[in-house]
């Protein structure tokens, strides 16, 4: 099965919303604590301030009221904030709002006629202290069903007296806000989107500098792989990312150092090399007149194994010279449809078939010498390996400011795990390394070298069902 994969910015981004969606559990478990904790607890806030408030009114409304009277009045207010108020002596007599029937636990917070006995104390001894008061302010949550409550002790005035009696205003709801008496969740969604506002400020910026210089270096270092080492990345930041941007930097110089010396020493040593295989050349011709006829064999060998030295060092010559030339190129337009048909009547060969299928009207930016030689290679392979095969054809197509060319043969192809090695020099496939069909492997090698330095790219691939194509990409010429 294949792996699921996350880019380094999902899976920064992925924990960062998942420290929020914590963030938020904690919240809400929170805001649940606040129905258990005490009423003066921060929790219960300008929410509770609100529901003293209230209370004050309704008691001072129902001063000297009738039962009839303060019904309508906790009727009023119960819709006005839709919530249940209810009114009660702290001796849990109801003096108005609708008949309800109060939870124990709702009971138990204003209703409190002391411990119960000790069992090792006599049931009717004398009491053990006063009974512990009722808090003034009080909040819990019941279950089954789950709804809220929340109540204040308040002085309720009887018609003709002059003594307050001890009463308890409650408000129920079915909310966890109570309509703002309970909880005011305003303040905590406005301090929430606070938060991930400045959150995301904070990340964000952050998470792009790092994706965006990991994506900076891993482009670096897949130009790199492809032996494009003027490529250059930023190594300003002060962090382990830069460290790792100025050791890509210096990776890439050095292996520019020592590629193109190799390719000046190739280029010195075939340089070298061609007068001395022309004077052995120029030898074994006057050698193969003078010499008995008998041993007219051996000089031919020694003659072939010169041709194919010459050849070898020919083939070094032109890839060091396209490598080190490379920056240096001057591009031009070249009209592609008469570069091709040059170089197929210079390099098809007998009895092979080669078709051109390329409009006149298409132009390219490159080097005409470079290009051409990097075709005729193509084409001289093709034919050498698949022309028995099927006709040869040449084709190109442009569009979006790019021309690709290709060159397609009829042969068996290359098998797939090769096609990446086959542009790499001295590099032959195991069956072509016999004299009569093998090269030196550098021909493709070649034909890299000249398609990059004309700003261009080379890729291969197999073809359906048999064949390989080999496609030439480059800078559309304007106008």
């Amino acid at each position: 099965m294949p792996r699921f994969r996350l880019s380094l910015f999902a899976r920064i981004l992925s924990w960062f919303f998942l420290n929020l969606i914590v963030l938020g559990l904690v919240l809400l478990a929170f805001f649940n604590l606040q129905f258990r904790l005490a009423p003066d607890s921060p929790l219960f806030g300008r929410a509770g301030n609100r529901f003293e408030t209230v209370a004050h009114l309704i008691s001072a409304e129902a001063r000297d009221a009738s039962r009839e009277e303060r019904d309508a009045i906790l009727k009023r207010y119960s819709e006005e904030y839709a919530v249940d108020f209810l009114l009660y002596a702290n001796t849990g007599e109801q003096l108005a709002g609708r008949e309800v029937s109060l939870p124990a636990a709702v009971l138990g917070r204003f209703f409190m006629s002391g411990p119960p006995p000790r069992p090792d104390r006599p049931p009717f001894g004398p009491p053990a202290g006063p009974p512990p008061r009722p808090p003034h302010l009080f909040a819990l949550k019941t279950s089954n069903p789950t709804r809220y409550w929340a109540g204040v002790r308040v002085p309720l005035f009887e018609p003709g007296q002059r003594r307050p009696v001890r009463a308890t205003l409650i408000a129920s709801s079915d909310s966890m806000s109570g309509g703002g008496l309970f909880f005011d969740p305003w303040p905590w969604v406005v301090m929430a989107v606070v938060l991930l506002a400045l959150s995301v400020l904070l990340w964000l910026p952050l998470v792009r500098g790092m994706t965006r210089a990991v994506a900076q270096m891993t482009a670096a270092a897949e130009q790199i792989a492809e032996e494009r080492f003027d490529v250059r990345v930023n190594d300003g930041r002060s962090d382990e990312l830069g460290r790792l941007g100025r050791a890509i930097n210096h990776l890439a110089a050095r292996l520019s150092g020592f590629v193109m010396g190799q390719r000046r020493f190739l280029g010195d040593i075939s340089h070298e090399l061609n007068s001395p295989l022309a004077r052995m050349q120029f030898a074994l011709g006057i050698l193969e007149e003078r010499v008995d006829p008998a041993h007219r064999g051996y000089v031919a060998d020694a003659q072939e194994e010169v041709r194919l030295m010459s050849r070898l060092v020919s083939e070094l010559l032109s890839y060091s010279k396209a490598g080190i030339k490379a920056p240096e190129v001057r591009l031009e337009s070249v009209n592609l449809r008469r570069l091709a048909h040059e170089v197929i009547e210079r390099e098809a060969a007998d009895g092979a078939e080669v078709r051109l299928e390329v409009d006149e009207a298409l132009e390219a930016l490159a080097s005409p010498e470079l290009l051409a030689r990097a075709l005729a290679n193509v084409i001289r392979n093709a034919q050498r390996y698949a022309g028995a095969a099927g006709p040869v054809t040449i084709a190109a197509a442009g569009g979006s400011g790019q021309v690709r060319v290709s060159v397609a043969d009829c042969g068996p192809g290359v098998p797939e795990e090769e096609l990446s090695r086959l542009f790499d020099p001295f590099y032959r496939l195991e069956p072509d390394r016999a004299r009569s069909t093998g090269g030196a492997g550098l021909g493709l090698a070649i034909v890299k070298t000249c398609v990059e330095a004309c700003q261009g790219t080379v890729t291969a691939r197999n073809r359906a069902p048999s064949g390989l194509e080999v496609t030439i990409a480059l800078k559309q010429a304007s106008g």
